[in-house]
C-alpha cells in the first residue's frame, strides 16, 4: 500500500507549501492523536532542529494533538536520535521530530518515532493518512492535552551518549573538531566529547534560523577538513542538522564516510569477541565496503537505500550492525536508530582500544571510485521507466563488464534521479555516469 504523505523519512517538503503549511501540520497533529490515542498514553514528545521555522511548525503540531486530546513534552532543539531515545524513557506513545535532516533551512519535515524508540509501523502510518482526510474535531474542553517544556531533555541525552563510551577510557589528550552543522547537536555534542576528556575545536555551533547545514556538517565537509589541518586535530566529527548522520576526518583531513565508518565499528566489535552476525549496507555501499568484510568473514547484506530499510533487514535477520554510505550508523547495541554522536563514540572507543590512529584503522578497506550524480527532474513522468534512460544503464553496464555497479534511483525526500556509478578508475567512472546523467536530463526536457 503506497503512502499519500509519508516518504521513507516522514513528511519533508517546502516551508508554507502543503505538506510543511501551519494548517497541515496541524491537522497532521491531530491525525496523529486520534490515531494515537488508541493505542496507550496519550502523551507524546516533541524535539525539532534549529531552522526558524521549527518555531511555527511546533505550535501547528502542539495545537492539533491537544485538539485531539494528546498530552505534549516540548523539548526544544534536540538531535533526531536524542528524540527517540527520550520517547522510551518517558513511556511516550511517539515521539515527532521536525526536521529536514541535512536539507537547506527553506525545507523542512515531520518524522515520527513509536514507544521503543523506532520509526513507526507502516500500518500505524496508513492509519494516520487516513484520518488526515477525515474532518477535523476538537475534544471536549474539559480533556484538551496539555503541553509543559522538558527543560532537562538534553542533560539527559548527554549523559545516555556517555554512557555509551566505555568507563576504563578516556579521551584525555585527544584534539577534536566537531562540526555540528548549526543544526540540533549544537549545545549537546561538543559537551559529550568534552566531559569525556577531549580538547574540542568548535565549528558550526552557532545556530540563527537559516545557516543549518548551510557549507558545514556531514554534507559538507571542506571546512572541517581544513579545519583539521590547521588546528593540527587528531580527527574531526562531522554531523548533520538533525544529528543522526556522522562524516569523519582523519589527522591528514582525509573524509571517511560511512562505509569506512561502519568498517571500523564492525572490525573492532569483531576483534572483541562482541559481533552479532553481519553488516547490512545499502544498494548505494562501496563494493570495497563489501569485500573488506569478506575478507575478515564478516557477512555483508544489501538493504534498499533508506535507513528504514536497513533497519529491517537487521531485525529480520537478527543483526546488530547498519550503514549508509551517507553516514546513518545504526548500532542496535546502543541505539534504536541512527546516531551520528553515537557512532563517533564506538569509532573512538575502537582507538582507544587499539591504540591506533584514525588512518591506520581505516586501512584494510580499499573503497573503488564511486561517482553520485544528481539530476533534478520536474516529476511529469519517471525518467527510470523510459527505454532511452534504460538502454543507456545497459550500455554503460556492457563497458563496465563487470568490474563495477550501475544504480539509479529516485531521492526519497527531493525531486532528484540518483545516479551511481562504481568501477576500477575514476575518470571513467565519471565519464559513465554523466552518460547516464545526461540522457535522464535529455528525457525529463521532453515533457
Amino acid at each position: 500500500m503506497s503512502r499519500k504523505y509519508f516518504g521513507t523519512d516522514g513528511v519533508r517538503g517546502l516551508v508554507g507549501k502543503d505538506p510543511i503549511s501551519p494548517k497541515f501540520v496541524m491537522k497532521l497533529g491531530w491525525a496523529a492523536g486520534k490515531v494515537l490515542a488508541t493505542r496507550g498514553t496519550k502523551k507524546v514528545l516533541i524535539g525539532k532542529d534549529t531552522r526558524i521555522s521549527g518555531y511555527m511548525l511546533e505550535s501547528a503540531l502542539e495545537a492539533g494533538f491537544s485538539a485531539a486530546g494528546i498530552d505534549i513534552g516540548l523539548m526544544g532543539p534536540m538531535p533526531t536520535p536524542a528524540v527517540a531515545y527520550l520517547t522510551k524513557t518517558f513511556r511516550a506513545e511517539a515521539g515527532i521530530v521536525i526536521s529536514a535532516s541535512h536539507n537547506p533551512f527553506y525545507d523542512n519535515g515531520i518524522k515520527f518515532f513509536s514507544t521503543t524508540g523506532e520509526k513507526l509501523p507502516d500500518e500505524v502510518e496508513h492509519a494516520i493518512e487516513a484520518m488526515i482526510d477525515e474532518e477535523m474535531d476538537c475534544v471536549h474542553s474539559a480533556k484538551l492535552g496539555k503541553a509543559v517544556r522538558i527543560d532537562d531533555a538534553a542533560g539527559r541525552y548527554i549523559e545516555f551518549c556517555k554512557s555509551n563510551f566505555p568507563s576504563e577510557y578516556s579521551l584525555n589528550g585527544m584534539k577534536i573538531v566537531v562540526d555540528c552543522a548549526n543544526g540540533a547537536t549544537y549545545h549537546i555534542a561538543p559537551s559529550v566529547f568534552r566531559e569525556l576528556g577531549a580538547e574540542v575545536i568548535e565549528f558550526a555551533c552557532e545556530p540563527n534560523g537559516t545557516n543549518i547545514n548551510d557549507d558545514c556538517g556531514a554534507t559538507s565537509m571542506t571546512n572541517i577538513s581544513k579545519l583539521v589541518l590547521k588546528e593540527q586535530a587528531d580527527l574531526g566529527i562531522a554531523l548533520d542538522g538533525d544529528g543522526d548522520r556522522l562524516m569523519m576526518v582523519d589527522q591528514n583531513g582525509d573524509v571517511i564516510d560511512g562505509d569506512e565508518i561502519i568498517y571500523i565499528i564492525a572490525k573492532n566489535a569483531q576483534q572483541q569477541g562482541k559481533l552479532k552476525g553481519g553488516v547490512v549496507g545499502t544498494l548505494m555501499s562501496n563494493m570495497g565496503l563489501e569485500l573488506a568484510l569478506k575478507d575478515l568473514g564478516i557477512d555483508f547484506s544489501r538493504a534498499k537505500v533508506g535507513d528504514r530499510y536497513v533497519m529491517e533487514q537487521l531485525k529480520a535477520k537478527g543483526w546488530q550492525l547498519g550503514a549508509e554510505n551517507s553516514g546513518h550508523i545504526i548500532n542496535l547495541n546502543c541505539t534504536s536508530t541512527g546516531d551520528g554522536i553515537i557512532a563517533a563514540l564506538n569509532v573512538l572507543e575502537a582507538l582507544c582500544q587499539s591504540g591506533k590512529t584514525l588512518t591506520q584503522l581505516r586501512t584494510g578497506m580499499t573503497m573503488l571510485p564511486q561517482i553520485l550524480v544528481n539530476v533534478r527532474f520536474s516529476g511529469k513522468t519517471d525518467p527510470l521507466n523510459d527505454d532511452a534512460v534504460k538502454q543507456s544503464v545497459i550500455d554503460v553496464e556492457n563497458e563496465l563488464a563487470g568490474t563495477g555497479r550501475v544504480l539509479l534511483r529516485k531521492s526519497g525526500t527531493e525531486p532528484l534521479i540518483r545516479v551511481m556509478v562504481e568501477g576500477p578508475e575514476m575518470d571513467e567512472v565519471a565519464r559513465l555516469a554523466n552518460i547516464i546523467a545526461d540522457q535522464v536530463k535529455a528525457v525529463d526536457a521532453q515533457h
